[in-house]
């Protein structure tokens, strides 16, 4: 006999939410390790002791979480997609018959709590991660990514001068709202205003007779007459933070810019922040390396070395992180040259020596501030020395003397130089490129940073943020600590005088092999990281 099944809606349900989710699904296993009960304490001073009730903060920090973790951009598709699932339900600690909040309410509650809050959270899960043994904090990997704003490149507007601001402005009234591209202009009016000098202006606008040129030879291109924007002549109306990104063999697009620092125990993220798309690495670098310490430091934790890419080289840096006892893993860039060539530097009196045998002394040393404040030392020769030099025409030219302009942190960038072309430098090369790329493509691709869907750089570091600890709360639910049985054999503290006078180079040659023997060897190579030198 055939079958028939007739649906009755049942006016009265008893349903166990907790008795339908399975023990070992995520969101149940994340329940039961994850408590964000410190939230009512560090919210209290934000409401009120009167009116309606708000959103829980316990909740919104959750909905957050499930937000990246279920690759979700929308806060209404969000809400949407929580009230048809089980276990997000559970999760939340929500019924079946509860109303969710409402996708406004959290959006508002995003904008409205501070971003010390969601950095309080992602230390939170930082530290079970490090409670679980999955972070060694002594050895740190630092890239970054272009992060799509929320913001389109057609809602662009020119900059004008100072003096025709106003103008401007009066003009920009008369116009209604249907007329404008952006509805409202959220841009200050510094931002509105040019900046740029002359010499900026002139090199953009023969760039941009470059690049229309090279476009119109292109067979079939529709662009045409197109122009080329810039940071300096064109700003956003809709979202006065996000930047044209440039990145060569990408298109130009409105962008905020992913700053992450990467453990490389169990490549749990240890460090993450927004910046303007138009900012270099190198400039941010130390704004990282501070927050950074402070945040290790607060887990019991110290850096000893750093690995980054060729972007976060400056001599600065380099200088920067040898005062904080940090070895820095960073291959400088290709303009860098240590000094021209044929000459010999004299350390000593502080002078280089010419292959005629003659002296281009030290004279001053120049700040550059078009060039984000860089420092350099001049060097000259006298007219006499190089009047009948017979290598004038090849080394000045149709000059005087020899100009010889070097940075300040020549002896900083040799070191650098040396612990990138080591064997442990070579190593941490390869360390870097396996630690820091798989985890920024997780986050583009299956978490939800490919593009923000708030406004303005605060909210967009907030979102980062939960996007990191959403990637370490996963990262914390799939670790299964090792329980395999090891023989262990007491060996002997290393001494002070072993490793004094230790340098790169004498770690190439073995020298410390030759001292403590190859029996003790292991046992003291395992300790050298907790010695800070961080580099086994």
């Amino acid at each position: 006999m055939q079958g028939r099944k007739t649906f009755e809606d049942e006016r009265e349900l008893r349903f166990s939410l907790s008795a339908h989710v399975p023990a070992h699904n995520f969101y149940r296993r994340l329940k039961d390790r994850l408590d964000l009960s410190l939230l009512y304490e560090l919210t209290a001073p934000f409401y009120g002791s009167c009116g309606q009730h708000s959103i829980d903060p316990v909740v919104f920090f959750k909905l957050c979480l499930v937000a990246h973790l279920e690759n979700i951009a929308s806060d209404r598709k969000l809400i949407e997609h929580c009230s048809l699932r089980l276990d997000l339900l559970y999760f939340l600690d929500y019924q079946l018959d509860e109303p969710l909040p409402w996708h406004s309410t959290v959006s508002r509650t995003r904008q409205l709590l501070p971003t010390e809050l969601f950095e309080e959270v992602f230390t939170r899960v930082l530290s079970l991660c490090a409670e679980a043994g999955m972070v060694s904090g002594h050895t740190q990997v630092i890239d970054s990514a272009l992060i799509k704003a929320n913001a389109s490149m057609g809602s662009l507007e020119l900059k004008v001068p100072q003096e025709q601001l106003e103008a401007r402005l009066q003009q920009a009234r008369v116009f209604s709202s249907a007329d404008r591209r952006a509805h409202q202009n959220r841009a200050p009016l510094t931002q509105r205003a040019l900046t740029a000098s002359r010499e900026e202006l002139l090199e953009i606008r023969a760039r941009n007779r470059k690049w229309q040129k090279e476009q119109d030879l292109y067979p079939g291109a529709h662009n045409k007459g197109a122009k080329y924007t810039s940071n300096k002549t064109h700003y956003s109306p809709v979202d006065p933070d996000a930047r044209i990104a440039v990145k060569p063999g990408k298109a130009r697009k409105l962008c905020y810019l992913l700053q992450l620092v990467v453990d490389t125990s169990r490549h749990v993220i240890t460090h993450v922040q927004a910046e303007y798309a138009d900012r270099k690495d190198s400039i941010c670098l130390p704004g990282i390396v501070r927050h950074l310490s402070e945040r290790l430091h607060q887990l019991g934790f110290g850096c000893t070395a750093l690995l980054a890419d060729t972007g976060y080289c400056s001599g600065e840096n380099y200088a920067m992180l040898e005062r904080e006892g940090i070895w820095a893993f960073i291959p400088p860039h290709g303009t860098y040259v240590g000094g021209p060539e044929g000459f010999t530097y004299h350390k000593e009196d502080d002078y280089w020596l010419c292959p005629e045998g003659k002296r281009a002394t030290f004279r001053k040393e120049i700040v550059n501030a078009k060039r984000n404040n860089v420092r350099s030392r001049l060097y000259l020769t006298t007219r006499k020395d190089c009047k009948g030099c017979p290598r004038k025409e090849s080394c000045i030219g149709g000059q005087h003397e020899k100009k010889v302009n070097i940075t300040s942190f020549r002896e900083e960038y040799e070191r650098a130089i040396a612990r990138v072309h080591s064997r442990w430098g070579r190593r941490m090369k390869r360390l870097r490129q396996a630690t820091v790329e798989p985890v920024l493509g997780t986050l583009l691709d299956f978490l939800g940073m490919r593009k923000v869907n708030t406004r303005g750089l605060e909210l967009a570091h907030k979102g980062m943020l939960v996007a990191a600890a959403a990637y370490n709360l996963q990262k914390l639910l799939r670790f299964t600590p090792k329980r395999s049985q090891v023989a262990v054999m007491a060996l002997p503290s290393p001494e002070q005088e072993v490793f004094s006078g230790l340098t790169l180079e004498s770690m190439e040659r073995g020298e410390i092999r030759k001292r403590i023997g190859s029996r003790n060897y292991a046992g003291v190579v395992q300790q050298l990281p907790v010695l800070g030198l961080g580099l086994f």
